[in-house]
């Protein structure tokens, strides 16, 4: 049976990313298990702990029982130190696009995973490993389901608060909380696959995220 292994910055990203997989699947039962952080045991998350995870005696355990392997991180601090990786070209200044921003954190997981796990070399295990690179972060995913203005839905910075005032927009009222079931809800509409369908080429590293899935030909 096919299950899918979640290793994210946070249980919010994991949320948002289940909903996405349910809708891309049809499949409100697809067998899903959060690796990192591990809900049941209040681990701590953050982009430290993504490269930590994808270094540890775990993730080895993971390969086992898993079919794939989700790796998910958010780019809007890729500049910092042990992340190192510039948003600009190196000489010119000029800016990544979302395409070359995305295959250099690729490039530095397969690296990590490629050098730590030594009983292994990571072609071994490459079909099981889907990158859901966030740029620059999960919120920009979150965009296509509540910014009518296509520009907006496909912004990459200033995704939190864009994303919040366009959430006011639809409902004044709404409450904006980082929380796991708050982002359950706002993310829903991802799990039904026309909504997905319809929304996901609006934001351009979800939009990647998908193209690799559909490139997999994953059948259940």
């Amino acid at each position: 049976m096919i299950d899918f292994g979640l290793v994210t910055e946070g249980i919010i990203d994991q949320v948002v990313i289940e909903n996405i997989l349910y809708g891309y699947f049809d499949d409100p039962d697809l067998l899903i298990q959060p690796l990192q952080p591990d809900r049941d045991k209040d681990s701590y998350g953050g982009w430290e702990k993504v490269f930590e995870y994808c270094e540890s005696q775990e993730f080895i355990e993971a390969l086992g029982s898993c079919t794939y392997i989700i790796i998910h991180i958010d780019t809007d601090v890729s500049d910092n130190k042990n992340f190192d990786i510039l948003k600009h070209e190196a000489g010119t200044g000029r800016e990544l696009s979302v395409g070359e921003l995305r295959d250099r954190v690729v490039a530095k997981f397969k690296e990590i995973i490629g050098k730590k796990c030594h009983n292994f070399q990571y072609e071994e295990y490459e079909e099981k490993f889907i990158f859901a690179i966030a740029i620059h972060s999960i919120e920009c995913w979150l965009l296509p389901l509540y910014c009518d203005d296509p520009k907006k839905a496909a912004k990459i910075k200033g995704c939190d608060k864009q994303l919040t005032k366009c959430l006011k927009k639809k409902n004044s009222k709404i409450k904006i909380e980082k929380t796991l079931d708050y982002y359950e809800q706002i993310s829903r509409k991802y799990s039904k696959p026309k909504e997905l369908t319809q929304y996901y080429p609006k934001n351009p590293s979800l939009k990647i995220f998908i193209e690799e899935m559909q490139t997999r030909n994953i059948t259940l």
